[in-house]
């Protein structure tokens, strides 16, 4: 067995594992922990298969980002886990349902799967020769698909938008900062000098 292989099989049941341990955790952080090491597994098979670029988009993105805010989240919501346990039963009958659709689909599709013979050779004429692969993908997307990538920013920018205004609630409890009431007060009403004598408080 040589050492790509030990890694394949190495980084694909850690995926695999992680992965049930992210559904199958009560903790909700320990679920994100999980998930964070299914990510790092998931990296490192892209680095097998050659596509580093996209390893380090997962490890920096989903990783440093989204797992981290996952956590954040997570950690300062005071979360109910009797009530979320609670519901989890409820729904249980409904989630069993759905995981048997899921593996069925599965089963479908990797019975019917065959490895086509010339796959090798296309894959390897997608990278020019001399070409690495960070180059010749940033190369396909700034240069063929710069209108689709450009698009897919502007929707996204647009759903955080949306999110940022549906979720906007003005509280009559909590203070808000009024700059142009700052901007625009007068010293002489908002400062008080006070003549304290010695031994005497405020």
């Amino acid at each position: 067995m040589t050492v790509a292989v030990f890694a394949f099989y190495l980084f694909a049941i850690s995926a695999v594992a992680a992965g049930l341990m992210v559904v199958l955790s009560r903790n909700p952080v320990h679920s994100v922990l999980w998930l964070i090491l299914a990510f790092l597994s998931s990296a490192g098979l892209f680095v097998l298969l050659g596509a580093e670029f996209v390893a380090m988009l997962l490890v920096i993105v989903y990783v440093g980002a989204v797992a981290v805010l996952f956590l954040f989240v997570v950690m300062m919501l005071d979360v109910d886990f009797a009530e979320l346990k609670g519901e989890m039963a409820r729904a249980m009958p409904l989630g069993l349902l759905v995981g048997v659709v899921i593996l069925m689909q599965l089963g479908i599709a990797f019975g019917a799967w065959e490895t086509a013979g010339a796959a090798p050779g296309l894959r390897a004429a997608v990278t020019p020769e001399g070409v690495s692969n960070t180059a010749a993908l940033g190369a396909l997307i700034y240069d063929r698909y710069i209108l689709l990538f450009q698009l897919a920013g502007l929707i996204l920018l647009v759903a955080m938008v949306g999110a940022i205004v549906l979720t906007l609630r003005h509280r009559k409890d909590v203070k808000r900062q009024d700059v142009l009431a700052q901007m625009w007060r007068d010293p002489a009403k908002a400062m008080e000098l006070v003549d304290v004598k010695p031994g005497q408080g405020l």
